[in-house]
């Protein structure tokens, strides 16, 4: 670990030079790559540098041991060095430790009503404003691509948009199955019913991520529909884009723009061909590590949402909230903390192994 360690410092050192060099901010696109990599490791080289100076402060204390005057002074000293360097020890572990490439990244996120015909609708609806709340508390914006409403008010699926720094790695546990139970407001005799909701987390990606050729897209266009209001359209603007060696399909209607459609629509179909490109990648690596935690199966049950007990469970980490409307308002992070830690965790145990 500290050989790597030194060569990540070296490497820092390198890339502040070269930020700093007129030659190379002259030419910008350079200087941003280097700009980009040296943030990346500036965490890990801070916690390191910590490492060394806390390590030297025990070096030193134990020299003082021998002075008589001074030997509680060092004592203590030691004895705090001592507590610190394991716990900095862990922290570079965890710094060190492969990043997603794709956490930085937007999402696409698709919440579609599974089991539980128009309870699940209402589930699937009450999931999207959860994320919606959520996406306001992390200031991040967020888009609607693609709805089809029930007629009271939940939703058979909708696709949106998230904006924001570091969405990708907040969300990214939240793919799979969701069930809740609950007495519905449709069922009189308050029997509690079981329903479902699938959510897919998709990171948005670039035209030079997945190469699409234009011959390959069928486009359909038809007018919006909806529960009514502003959704429902009397021009053919809504679109539908069909990837024909693949038959996936990507629809947008939110936009009065024909145009506007079918560039979401394209952003939904790259992250989609994206998302099938890397379950295939990862099924032919069969030794790559894997997390404990998953990020991708969508047959996966993840969660059940118990109203009368005002229980919300995860199954994968064992995490159990007794507070749903709070969590239901959008309040995730606990939630969200124990998935990431979890998967750390998985990581680094997956790590000592090899």
């Amino acid at each position: 670990m500290f050989q790597k360690l030194e060569a990540v410092e070296k490497r820092y050192d390198e890339l502040t030079k070269l930020i700093s060099d007129p030659e190379v901010i002259s030419n910008q696109s350079e200087w941003q790559k280097y700009m980009k990599e040296h943030g990346s490791i500036s965490d890990i080289v801070e916690k390191y540098r910590e490492y060394k100076k806390v390590q030297k402060q025990m070096e030193e204390a134990k020299e003082m041991l021998y002075d008589k005057e001074l030997k509680e002074l060092a004592e203590m000293e030691l004895e705090e060095a001592k507590e610190k360097l394991p716990k900095i020890e862990e922290e570079l572990k965890v710094l060190l430790l492969p990043r997603d490439p794709n956490d930085d990244k937007n999402v696409i996120c698709e919440i579609r009503a599974g089991a539980g015909g128009e309870e699940a609708a209402l589930f699937a609806g009450t999931l999207f404003r959860m994320y919606n709340m959520y996406a306001e508390r992390k200031h991040w914006k967020l888009e609607i691509l693609n709805e089809n409403e029930t007629g009271l008010g939940g939703y058979k699926e909708i696709s949106f948009m998230i904006t924001g720094k570091g969405a990708y790695s907040r969300l990214k546990f939240e793919s799979g199955v969701h069930r809740v139970q609950r007495v519905p407001d449709t069922e009189s005799s308050g029997r509690i019913h079981t329903s479902t909701a699938t959510v897919a987390v998709l990171p948005e990606v670039e035209d030079v991520e997945i190469e699409i050729n234009p011959a390959d897209i069928k486009m359909e266009v038809y007018r919006a529909s909806g529960a009514g209001g502003q959704h429902v359209n009397k021009t053919s603007s809504a679109v539908r884009l069909i990837h024909i060696p693949t038959g996936m399909v990507a629809e947008c209607q939110t936009e009065r723009s024909q145009v506007q459609n079918r560039e979401y629509a394209m952003r939904l179909l790259r992250s989609r061909l994206y998302e099938k490109e890397q379950a295939e990648q990862d099924a032919k690596l069969a030794n790559e590590r894997k997390s404990q935690v998953g990020t991708g199966d969508r047959s996966e049950k993840i969660r059940t949402y118990n109203y009368p007990q005002s229980r919300i469970t995860d199954h994968r980490i064992g995490l159990t909230i007794y507070q749903m409307e709070d969590f239901l308002n959008g309040n995730l992070d606990e939630m969200i903390d124990g998935l990431i830690t979890a998967d750390r965790a998985a990581k680094l145990s997956s790590d000592e192994e090899e």
